[in-house]
Order: C-alpha cells, then structure tokens, then sequence
C-alpha cells in the first residue's frame, strides 16, 4: 500500500504543469526541467511499476506492461531524429531486453524470474548495432543479455560486466 500511494503522488506531481509542481525534491525538480511538456513518458514510467504491486505471482501481461512502459522514456528521446526510423525496432528490442533483465534480477522467485527471462529472450537475441547517440542503450541491451543468459542475475555481477559493457560501448551492441 506504501508504494502505491508514492505512485500515486508521482502520477499526481508529474500531472501537473512544472510551474505548479511542489518544489524541494530535487528528482522531481530534475524531472521537471528534463521533460517539460513530455511529462506523460514519465506517468507512463509510474504506471509500469504500478504493474509490479498486484498481488501473487506476476503475470505475463504485466510483465510486459512493466517493460514496456519503462522502455518507452528511453525510445521518447530519439523520436524525430533523421536515422530514427532506420533503427527504432532494434532500439526497442534492445530497450526491452534490458528491462526484463533487470526485472528477473529483483525477482525473489524463481517461476515469476524463469518467465521474465523468457520474455527477455523474446525480445531482443539478436541485437542490431545502434548508432552512436544509442550506445548508452545498447551497453543496457549487452548487459541484460548477459544477465538473462547467466540465468537472471544482476547486470553488472562478476568480472566479465564490465568486459560487456566495454565491447557493446564500442561496436554498438
């Protein structure tokens, strides 16, 4: 209940217009001055992890809600950018791949993990290059295939994360 109501005042907060926003919160201040006038990406943010409260086991439907709602901020920022097109399918796998991994990573049981790292799987194997305004994505993307493939650990677990990044930073995925 704790964490619905500190959705509730983000999606209450990020609502209204930034002149009108309690000040004093320096993530919300930080908010506010990042995506004026494209709030909604961030209620989409809240909504998504709304996903995560139910009761019982996590279902798929909300898992993908999860993902998908957490994904779409980072796909908001390269809407409208000449190359968008070319590589919005791979920036969204990539984008989804991460946020399952993550997801299974904080997951305390193992059928919930095993389904997200299904998902995971779906989504983004076979990972195109991203340009280069992307490669901090694509770093994410790299970790989480590491990570779904290490059976859902942490992204940045053992010796060889950072090895991953480094490379998925260099080539682009």
């Amino acid at each position: 209940m704790l964490g619905q109501l500190r959705l509730a005042w983000w999606r209450e907060a990020l609502e209204r217009p930034h002149h009108e926003r309690p000040r004093g919160d320096r993530v919300l201040d930080a908010l506010g001055d990042l995506f004026e006038s494209n709030e909604t990406l961030l209620v989409k943010l809240v909504d998504g992890w709304e996903h995560l409260l139910g009761e019982g086991a996590l279902d798929e439907i909300d898992a993908r809600a999860f993902a998908q709602s957490r994904a779409a901020p980072f796909l908001a920022l390269f809407e409208g950018k000449p190359a968008f097109a070319a590589f919005a399918k791979p920036l969204e796998t990539t984008c989804l791949c991460w946020c399952y991994a993550d997801l299974a990573a904080n997951l305390s049981g193992d059928k919930d993990r095993e389904m997200v790292r299904s998902l995971g799987f779906q989504a983004d194997m076979k990972r195109a290059r991203l340009p280069r305004e992307a490669r901090g994505i694509a770093i994410l993307g790299a970790l989480g295939v590491r990570a779904l493939q290490r059976g859902g650990r942490p992204l940045m677990e053992g010796r060889g994360a950072a090895l991953a990044a480094f490379k998925a930073g260099l080539l682009g995925r």
